[in-house]
This record gives structure tokens, C-alpha cells and sequence, in this order.
């Protein structure tokens, strides 16, 4: 019996990084599913069984994504004290992806580019964008933000431009102004001088 749990747990990490690398790189809609299989080394019945579904594992594709971000969110909040860096610190790990020469930009917005409205990719979509909008509102709050909503409202605006330009334009500096962006909202929203970001300061980055 453990053997066997190995075994699944094994074949489901595979597949998860096939999918991981070839979803992301060419499209969820374009890469079938013998691709992954053959991609991961496991036999067809484990997809199924494990996932039920070229649906499962798109699902479980960007749940993953989703918890990605989010953990290296998270912990480049934590590293700072300013309510104001803190807010940054959402843009600096989108700079950090996006100066990796495999970003092909937001998986959730290249997933959803043909998905269908009401389905899996919808969905997590959803699931990624209110967890985005939420953390932005409640670090928009915490810098004393007047209208944290809105603030939430015009910062998701600078992500997903950067993100976009940096995938359609291949303008990589895009990621770096769009924190000049966030700044600038940061500071009219909370009626403070944008001041000068102390992140380049830090000898850990």
C-alpha cells in the first residue's frame, strides 16, 4: 500500500511539472493531453485516475500557480515593516518574475484568453484575481489609504498592465515602472510624499 501511495504521489508531481512547463509555455488550449503524459513518463491511466480530467489538471495547473505566488508574496511582505514597501513588495516579486527570460506573462490571463466563461480556468482565474484585489485593499488600509478599494482598483491595474507589456511588448522595464506607478497611487491615496524606496538599500536582494 505505500509503495503504491509513493508511486501516485510520484506520478502526480510528474505530471504536475509537465503541465507546469508546457501549459505556461505554449497554452493550456494548445498542448493536448498525450503531450503531457509522454512529457511526464507515466502511463495515461494515471492522469485519469489521479485527476479525472484534461479539466482536473488544468485546475490543479493553476491552483498551483496560484499558491506559488502567493507564497512568494507573502514572504516578501514579511520582510518589510513600512506599510508603504509593503504594498511594493506585491510588484517586486512580479519584477523578479518578469526578469526571468521564461515569463510569457500571468498564466491566469494567457488560460483564460479562449476559456470558456463558467469553467475551470474561470474559475481559478477568479479565485487569483479576488485573492490579488483582497491583499492589495488590506495593505491599501494598513498604509492609510482613504479609499483602499479604489487604491486596490488602480494598483491592479498597474500589475496586469506591466504584466501584459512585458509579454506583448517585451519590454522587461515594465515591471520597474509599474512600482513607480504604485508608488505614486500609494502616495496620493494616503496623502504622503511618495519618498524614495529603500529596496535597492537591502543587501539581501
Amino acid at each position: 500500500m505505500a509503495t503504491e501511495q509513493v508511486e501516485r504521489s510520484s506520478a502526480r508531481d510528474r505530471l504536475l511539472a509537465a503541465a507546469n512547463e508546457l501549459f505556461y509555455a505554449e497554452g493550456v488550449h494548445t498542448v493536448g493531453i498525450d503531450r503531457v503524459i509522454e512529457h511526464a513518463g507515466v502511463a495515461k491511466a494515471s492522469l485519469y485516475s489521479t485527476f479525472g480530467s484534461k479539466d482536473g489538471l488544468i485546475r490543479a495547473y493553476l491552483a498551483g500557480r496560484h499558491q506559488d505566488r502567493r507564497e512568494r508574496v507573502l514572504a516578501e511582505i514579511a520582510r518589510h515593516e513600512s506599510p508603504r514597501e509593503r504594498v511594493l513588495a506585491v510588484f517586486d516579486v512580479l519584477e523578479q518574475s518578469c526578469a526571468d527570460p521564461r515569463y510569457r506573462g500571468c498564466a491566469f490571463v494567457n488560460a483564460s484568453a479562449e476559456a470558456p466563461a463558467g469553467g475551470v480556468i474561470d474559475e481559478a482565474a477568479a479565485r487569483f484575481r479576488d485573492w490579488l484585489r483582497s491583499l492589495f485593499t488590506e495593505l491599501g488600509q494598513a498604509a492609510g489609504a482613504l479609499e483602499p478599494e479604489l487604491l486596490a482598483q488602480q494598483l491592479m491595474l498597474a500589475y496586469d498592465g506591466a504584466g501584459i507589456a512585458v509579454r506583448l511588448d517585451r519590454d522587461r522595464s515594465a515591471a520597474a515602472a509599474a512600482r513607480t506607478v504604485a508608488a505614486t497611487l500609494v502616495a496620493a491615496a494616503t496623502g504622503r510624499p511618495a519618498g524614495t524606496s529603500n529596496r535597492r538599500k537591502n543587501p539581501s536582494r
